[in-house]
């Protein structure tokens, strides 16, 4: 896994990550809805699995913008080129641990890998928890109980700069069927424009799924 210092020196940003830095509550959430009609049309026809389907969508946006594979530590910024997807895993009786997917642009080197991490996890271990050693990372969870309009998250200080991505239930309107999904992300490196690209990435990936 690669990973390179971006230049404060250079980088267009600069002035939004050191104007941001010092909010005491630098986080943010945007909320929107995926189209999924197409992919549940395929679902039945290529065996697709529209959790994990949806966990390479999350991927694929995240890669897209380089500012998501953003981290800091103190005044020195790190771009990764690959960022590894980190689930809760429910478990029969309730509860749930963590997985760790590492993200492939190959949706059927992504998926067979993934269906596998997930199992195994799911059989068994610890809570397998970050507890802050590694920050080269997307926290994802999957709500299928719920159709939310917001959400947010737990989080465990103001410098903790790693996305946090929701989705809900599959829901049918108007013949089109979408979920919601949320996005939380660190001002410090992301705005508004990002997130768009974001959305926009996600939506193109299920879409070729």
């Amino acid at each position: 896994m690669g990973q390179e210092r971006v230049d404060l020196e250079t980088w267009a940003r600069a002035d939004q990550f050191r104007f941001f830095r010092g909010y005491e509550k630098p986080h943010y959430a945007v909320t929107s809805r995926v189209d999924v009609t197409d992919l549940l049309a395929r679902r039945a026809e290529a065996g697709i699995s529209p959790y994990r389907a949806c966990l390479y969508g999350i991927g694929a946006g995240i890669h897209a913008v380089p500012e998501l594979c953003m981290r800091f530590r103190g005044d020195e910024v790190t771009r990764y080129d690959r960022i590894e997807l980190s689930m809760t895993v429910p478990l029969a009786d309730g509860n749930f641990r963590y997985a760790y997917v590492p993200f492939d642009p190959d949706f059927a080197t992504f998926d067979g890998r993934a269906a596998a991490i997930i199992a195994e996890v799911a059989a068994g271990g610890t809570l397998n928890a970050n507890t802050g050693q590694r920050d080269d990372l997307a926290y994802l969870s999957c709500l299928p109980w719920l159709d939310f309009t917001s959400i947010n998250n737990a989080l465990p200080h103001a410098d903790d700069c790693i996305p946090r991505v929701s989705w809900g239930k599959f829901v049918e309107v108007g013949g089109r069927s979408t979920m919601a999904m949320t996005i939380e992300v660190h001002h410090a490196l992301v705005d508004g424009r990002q997130v768009g690209d974001y959305f926009a990435a996600v939506q193109a990936a299920v879409d070729r799924v």
